[in-house]
């Protein structure tokens, strides 16, 4: 970081009449984490970055090998709206670093970063647009349910409630944040929302997933509400998803889009997408990384579960949006907002970087409801099923050596460790079905 860099930081800094600023950086599992510094210690951030105990954060490092830096990303920069006035606060975005001066490699930002560099090499930058779903739930004495806040259906115009007060609150505080928001609106289930905001290059991108989620969490509490993104929390309704639209550019132009070729699709497109579809199963692990969100990629959900691609069919895993153009894109269905974006961004790009390079066609595109297909049908022609559990999907991730190197080493030895956990404790655990099921019958 240049001495010009810090010096004009830190005069916004005062200009600003910051008293706190917030390094925040995410855990493995994409859980936001925070050191507060008073604005005193803003130079010594910005020039040598401030210490913590890394030890004790998820997927992490051991104790012995704890002493971490904390770097602030100054493109970062923003106020927190409802923390301003006497006491204003700021927020930086951190990368994390070892004792030794070294990225730590169990970084997400790092491991996402370095999957763009690779990207480069070849000219390309990665942009991708995710659409986040939330649920807006009630709270008892302060504790989260899953009671509705509001009745609503899909783009439905409610009167005025908790809930689209809090929507409008959301979206006010992400725009003097520096969000550009595309579009808002009321989802398929009741009390769902869905905010979409411009696409950028996937590292800014991920910062503002982690951005978006903190600050709609924030702003439900605020009144009382609870905003979920857990992928399925109600049986017999949709979901929650994090549909991710991405393309590449290249000096400066949309790679995907071709005038000339069949569905204006360039030949980079079409093979970005049987990467995608190759190691599909893959990065499954990254992008639906709870036991919960397998609950969710079932049919009849409008939750993808065959691995297949399609101009048009929302059935499919992998979609290609009407707009052509410099807003040609692809959308991959699979991932829900529980995710870690920077990781599942990463292993996305890795995918598509191998359909690219090594020119891997797709299959044919599939223009029927893939869920009306009987499974013979579905066996004919080709389509396979995403993984049905965490236990599956993290077996298909240690068998896939491009997505498993994409990770690196620390982070794939961390997921196995949550996986494994998280498989066992469910595993054991009985289940209220399993009561009602048959504890009178037995």
């Amino acid at each position: 970081m240049s001495r010009d860099a810090t010096s004009a930081m830190l005069e916004r800094i005062g200009e600003d009449n910051v008293r706190f600023l917030h390094l925040q950086f995410t855990d493995l599992l994409g859980m936001p984490k925070n050191v507060a510094i008073p604005v005193k210690q803003a130079e010594k951030a910005l020039t040598g970055g401030i210490g913590f105990d890394g030890s004790s954060i998820q997927g992490f490092v051991r104790i012995e090998e704890s002493d971490m830096i904390l770097k602030p990303d100054l493109s970062t920069y923003t106020l927190l709206p409802w923390r301003s006035g006497e006491y204003t606060v700021a927020r930086f975005m951190c990368d994390v670093y070892k004792a030794n001066g070294k990225p730590f490699e169990g970084d997400p930002r790092y491991v996402l970063r370095t999957a763009m560099e690779d990207a480069a090499r070849d000219g390309y930058i990665f942009n991708t647009g995710p659409e986040l779903e939330f649920f807006l739930f009630r709270t008892i004495d302060g504790k989260p349910t899953t009671f509705f806040q509001d009745a609503g259906g899909y783009f439905d115009l409610a009167p005025t409630d908790l809930a689209e007060d809090v929507r409008r609150e959301i979206i006010i505080a992400l725009t003097e944040m520096g969000f550009e928001i595309e579009a808002s609106h009321h989802e398929v289930a009741e009390s769902q929302h869905e905010i979409d905001f411009k696409y950028s290059d996937a590292l800014h991108t991920a910062d503002n997933v982690i951005t978006f989620k903190f600050v709609a969490k924030t702003m439900a509490l605020m009144r009382g509400l609870h905003a979920s993104f857990m992928a399925k929390p109600i049986y017999g309704i949709c979901g929650s998803g994090m549909h991710t639209n991405c393309s590449l550019a290249k000096g400066g132009v949309n790679a995907f889009y071709d005038p000339d070729a069949p569905r204006e699709l360039s030949t980079a497109c079409m093979h970005f997408i049987g990467g995608l579809l190759r190691h599909a199963k893959a990065i499954t692990r990254v992008a639906n990384p709870t036991i919960n969100s397998y609950k969710r990629l079932v049919p009849g959900y409008e939750a993808p579960c065959y691995i297949s691609w399609s101009a048009g069919n929302r059935s499919a895993l992998v979609r290609v949006p009407t707009p052509r153009g410099n807003s040609t894109r692809v959308e991959f269905r699979s991932p829900d907002p529980t995710c870690n974006p920077y990781l599942t961004f990463a292993a996305m790009l890795t995918a598509g970087m191998e359909g690219v390079r090594e020119r891997i066609e797709p299959p044919a595109g599939v223009d029927k409801n893939i869920y009306h297909m009987a499974a013979e049908d579905r066996r004919c022609a080709g389509i396979e099923t995403l993984p049905g559990d965490l236990y599956s999907a993290h077996q298909a991730l240690l068998a896939d050596d491009l997505i498993c190197r994409a990770l690196g080493p620390h982070v794939v030895e961390a997921l196995t460790n949550v996986a494994e956990a998280e498989w066992e404790a469910y595993r054991t655990a009985v289940h209220p079905w399993e009561l009602e099921r048959y504890l009178a019958t037995y």
